[in-house]
């Protein structure tokens, strides 16, 4: 597969009624590891786990698919996960990957823990206080997904940083305060052909007229990941969704042919108070 070097992106997020000692926060994401011995280059992986720690954030945050297929893969992961170093820890909230398959969410989550990372499923943490809460929600595909179970734990009047590994999924979160959503699942479509965008958007005008028997042969329709996201305009980068900010990191595996103009990430956010 074609892999392109890593990119740090570095974004500096407003957030309404920040409180002032949080000004200048800075909170690291890393993605869609999918660590099964094809889909991650090792070097990339120990490349951003080697630059976030020189950054010395104040929050790590890791947005699910840290597996493909085999539960057990997550115990080579965290071997690497386990460097990671934040001044308030690390948190993370699971893919749709990490809960397809029998026995996956709970060996994920164990591993996760084995290494001291606080994985999040609809739940609400506070790693800065709070003033400041961090909720983790479960996967978009998943029938936990309940946003309104979690959100109506907190006060409407106090800010909050939300994970949620499918940026469809902030079309649900739209009657609710969430004031900046961080998720990942779409790899930034993997390939991006200029003047036309990721090769999965593509998908969804024509993929629907490929006959069965041919959709293993094209890229991107073996597995029917055209259909698994649907907002493709929020496919990578920050985007304003109503009052909410959504940040989608490009994620760090790939799957086959590759990436083309969409490198893998690792994100560094920078919260601000607005105004």
């Amino acid at each position: 597969m074609l892999i392109e070097p890593l990119i740090t992106e570095h974004v500096t997020v407003a957030v309404t009624d920040l409180p002032e000692r949080l000004q200048g926060t800075v909170v690291v994401q890393l993605s869609d590891f999918h660590f099964d011995g094809r889909s991650l280059a090792l070097k990339v992986l120990q490349e951003a786990i080697a630059r976030c720690n020189a950054i010395a954030p104040d929050l790590i945050v890791l947005t699910g698919d840290f597996i493909t297929h085999e539960p057990q893969d997550i115990e080579g992961l965290v071997l690497y996960l386990k460097q990671l170093r934040s001044r308030t820890g690390v948190y993370a909230i699971l893919g749709n990957h990490d809960h397809h398959h029998p026995q996956a969410r709970s060996r994920v989550v164990a591993g996760l823990q084995s290494v001291g990372i606080c994985p999040l499923w609809n739940e609400v943490a506070y790693p800065f206080g709070a003033d400041f809460p961090l909720v983790g929600l479960a996967d978009f595909y998943a029938r936990a997904f309940a946003p309104e179970v979690v959100f109506q734990q907190l006060d409407e009047q106090v800010p909050r940083l939300v994970l949620s590994h499918n940026p469809d999924s902030v079309v649900m979160l739209q009657p609710y305060r969430a004031d900046v959503v961080l998720s990942g699942h779409t790899h930034g479509g993997q390939v991006i052909l200029p003047r036309w965008g990721p090769v999965p958007a593509l998908l969804q005008t024509w993929g629907a007229v490929v006959p069965k028997w041919a959709r293993p042969l094209v890229p991107f329709l073996k597995q029917d990941c055209d259909r698994l996201f649907r907002n493709w305009q929020w496919s990578a980068g920050l985007h304003q969704v109503g009052a909410t900010q959504l940040y989608v990191n490009r994620g760090l595996g790939s799957y086959f042919p590759g990436r083309w103009r969409c490198p893998p990430e690792l994100t560094v956010l920078r919260l601000v108070h607005a105004g």
